[in-house]
């Protein structure tokens, strides 16, 4: 190995060593780490010692998407599914992990093929954010779902909160949002019905009214009576002027 190989090597050592306090955790057996960073060109490379991070970058996106959507879950028990989604892919998505791995200085710690490394593969989006997924594939792997969890906690926990607060209330939960609206004062609660459904057995909508106070104020389809139940909630906010209420 020539003097400048040794020292890249050196380097490459140092960064692991950094990156591993970063993670808060070593990762043993060091392959696991290894094969975190190594992307599928390298082997056409003919390195046949070597394993690359896709099956990691398969489970490490399993891992993101329970823990962050855990997460979620705990912080706005009352969001809807639709609303949770959203803010998973918003918080988990292809640009956001990259950004993750710049910040981590993943990109020299890759090992590439040589074609790959020359059209500035060490900086390409989707390859920082498969390195960044197979990462946590592989800190799963070595100290469980506590210590993946805590890490994703660390980086995206503030983002998350971010994100959650952004959301109006109505979208967190119309019907809720609605209730405590029309119950000022100590109204009665808003009532649903449905008026009718449409369409066959396996594909069915329902068409569902809210009213209070002896008039209705909204009407809505979907499919399932609790789906149309939320979007009459959502309409009625919108029609009583609570324009921050999207539609779904």
């Amino acid at each position: 190995m020539s003097g400048h190989e040794t020292e890249s090597e050196d380097r490459r050592r140092l960064g692991l060593r950094r990156l591993e306090k970063e993670l808060g955790h070593d990762i043993r057996p060091r392959a696991l780490l290894e094969q975190a960073l190594t992307h599928r060109s390298f082997l056409v490379a003919g390195q046949a010692r070597y394993t690359a991070n896709e099956t990691l970058e398969f489970l490490g996106d399993a891992v993101l998407g329970l823990v962050v959507a855990d997460m979620a879950q705990e912080r706005a028990p009352r969001a809807t599914e639709g609303t949770l989604s959203r803010v998973r892919a918003a918080l988990v998505n292809t640009e956001a992990l990259a950004a993750l791995a710049r910040s981590l200085e993943l990109g020299p710690l890759l090992r590439l093929g040589e074609g790959e490394a020359r059209s500035g593969g060490h900086d390409k989006t989707t390859i920082l954010a498969g390195a960044c997924e197979a990462l946590m594939g592989a800190l799963y792997r070595a100290g469980g779902l506590a210590a993946a969890r805590e890490w994703i906690e660390k980086h995206l926990g503030a983002r998350l909160g971010e994100l959650l607060q952004r959301l109006p209330a109505g979208e967190i939960d119309p019907k809720s949002t609605l209730q405590e609206t029309l119950q000022v004062g100590g109204a009665s609660p808003p009532e649903y019905r449905v008026a009718g459904s449409s369409g066959p057995d396996h594909r069915r909508r329902f068409r569902v009214q809210v009213w209070h106070g002896g008039r209705m104020l909204a009407e809505a389809e979907g499919d399932s009576k609790k789906q149309a139940e939320r979007q009459a909630a959502r309409r009625a906010l919108e029609e009583a002027g609570d324009k921050a209420v999207p539609q779904k």
